[in-house]
């Protein structure tokens, strides 16, 4: 029988919680210890927004100089953990949120898992943001002068067109063309 980590977590943290609250309530009172919790919350968001902007630089960086940035990406993914922690009340999230902006310990855990992870690129089909006047993309740009509407009136949709082109008349079933 497989056995899964994540429910385990899911009923050990909080039990860790609540020891480490009783703990280090019963030594330094309940107001302190509210403090601290709500200190570490405002201390995680700082470093939240301090690391999420130098990473997103990296990331620019790397991805200006044509190389993928699987690396920064799971640092990222790292530092949004990070922060979640840091904002759940706790003395135990907030030790793993504490250890999760130690650099030196995201490319402990980026080393572990870089084997497992696959970062794949899609290129945007564009070759390049201008364009030459004339160039068959199959765009033609018109003025309002340029252009002429000649019905063809073999088509099966020529009635219908001719009606929706001309608002306000009436259609034979009496709905108005909507």
């Amino acid at each position: 029988m497989r056995f899964s980590l994540i429910p385990f977590l899911l009923l050990v943290v909080p039990l860790a919680e609540i020891a480490a609250f009783v703990v280090i309530g019963g030594q330094i009172g309940v107001w302190a210890t509210l403090g601290m919790v709500l200190l570490t919350a405002i201390i995680g968001s700082f470093l939240l927004r301090w690391q999420g902007v130098g990473l997103f630089n990296r990331i620019n960086t790397e991805l200006r100089a044509n190389r993928v940035p699987g690396r920064e990406l799971v640092h990222g993914v790292m530092i949004l953990v990070a922060g979640v922690l840091l904002l759940t009340p706790g003395f135990v999230t907030d030790t793993l949120g504490f250890l999760l902006f130690i650099p030196a310990i995201r490319d402990l855990v980026w080393r572990s898992v870089k084997d497992r992870i696959v970062v794949e690129t899609m290129s945007s089909g564009f070759a390049s943001t201008t364009r030459r006047p004339g160039a068959a993309d199959g765009v033609v740009d018109l003025d309002e002068d340029e252009y002429r509407r000649n019905p063809d009136p073999s088509s099966p949709w020529s009635e219908e067109t001719d009606r929706l082109s001309r608002p306000g008349k009436p259609d034979s079933s009496g709905s108005n063309g909507l």
